[in-house]
C-alpha cells in the first residue's frame, strides 16, 4: 500500500510539472526581478544581429527594449540558435522570443502570441526599366530568380517561371541586377532593407500579394497576464511614435501591416 501511495505521490507530481503556472506568476515574477529575458538569434539582420562593435542591435532588439521599458524593466538578451530557439521557452531560459516569428496555427496550439507587430508579402521585383513584368502571371515563360525550396519558389512556379535557384535574397537581387534572371519574388521586408541601404539600386517591386504573414512575440501557454502587458507595450510604443521610429530607422516606412 505505502508502494502505492509512493508511486501516486510521484504521479501527481510529474502531472503538476505541466500545469500553467499561477495566474500572474510570471509577470510578478519578472517586475520582482526588474528583468524580461528575451531569446533572440543575434545573427539574423536587419532584426537581431551584432553591429560592427559587437553590440547586439537591430528591429526586433529595439522592439525588445522598448516592450521591456514600458513594462518598467530592463530587457536581457539571451541568444540561441532558430532550431531551438523557441523551445528555449518550454525550459524556461527567458520569458519570451522576439525573433520575427511567425505566428502560425501550429504555433499556436502550443503557446501563445502577442498582437502582430510586423508584416511581410510576398513581393514581385524586376529590373528598372522592364515593364514586360506587370504582375505575377506575367512571369510565365519568365526566368525568376529563387531559393528553391522556399514558398516563394513554389509561388515563382505556380505563375509558370522558370525557376533559377539560389541560396537566398542577396543572390537573388544580384541575378535580377546581372540580368540572369528576369524577376524574384521574395520578402517584403528583405526589399525594405536591402533599399534601405542601397537605395539607388536599379531594382522594383511591380506586384506584391494581398494577404500578409504576421509575426509575433511569442510566450509560453498559461500567461495571459503576460501577453495582456505586451500587448499593452505594443500599443503605448506605436501610440507614442517610438514604433515609427524604429520601423523608420530600419525599413523606411512602418512595418507594421
Amino acid at each position: 500500500m505505502n508502494l502505492l501511495k509512493t508511486i501516486a505521490a510521484a504521479a501527481l507530481i510529474q502531472a503538476a510539472a505541466f500545469l500553467p503556472a499561477v495566474a500572474g506568476e510570471n509577470l510578478a515574477a519578472i517586475k520582482s526581478a526588474g528583468v524580461l529575458k528575451i531569446g533572440t538569434e543575434g545573427t539574423y539582420a536587419p532584426f537581431t544581429y551584432h553591429d560592427a562593435n559587437g553590440k547586439l542591435v537591430g528591429f526586433d532588439v529595439e522592439i525588445g527594449e522598448a516592450v521591456a521599458t514600458k513594462l518598467g524593466v530592463k530587457p536581457e538578451f539571451i541568444e540561441g540558435k532558430w532550431d531551438g530557439l523557441i523551445a528555449g521557452i518550454d525550459a524556461k531560459r527567458y520569458d519570451t522570443v522576439i525573433n520575427q516569428v511567425g505566428i502560425t496555427d501550429a504555433r499556436k496550439q502550443k503557446y501563445d502570441f502577442s498582437e502582430p507587430y510586423i508584416a511581410s508579402k510576398a513581393v514581385l521585383i524586376v529590373r528598372d526599366g522592364d515593364d514586360s513584368i506587370k504582375s505575377f502571371t506575367d512571369l510565365k515563360g519568365k526566368k525568376s530568380a529563387q531559393s528553391l525550396t522556399s514558398n516563394f519558389g513554389k509561388l515563382a512556379e505556380q505563375s509558370g517561371a522558370e525557376l533559377v535557384g539560389t541560396d537566398g535574397f542577396d543572390q537573388s537581387i544580384q541575378l535580377v541586377l546581372t540580368k540572369r534572371a528576369d524577376a524574384t519574388i521574395n520578402d517584403s521586408l528583405s526589399f525594405l532593407d536591402f533599399k534601405k541601404h542601397k537605395p539607388d539600386a536599379p531594382v522594383k517591386i511591380v506586384a506584391q500579394q494581398e494577404n500578409a504573414d504576421y509575426s509575433g512575440i511569442i510566450v509560453r501557454k498559461g500567461e495571459p497576464e503576460l501577453v495582456e502587458a505586451i500587448n499593452k507595450a505594443l500599443a503605448e510604443i506605436k501610440a507614442d511614435g517610438t514604433y515609427q521610429k524604429i520601423s523608420d530607422k530600419y525599413f523606411g516606412q512602418d512595418v507594421s501591416k
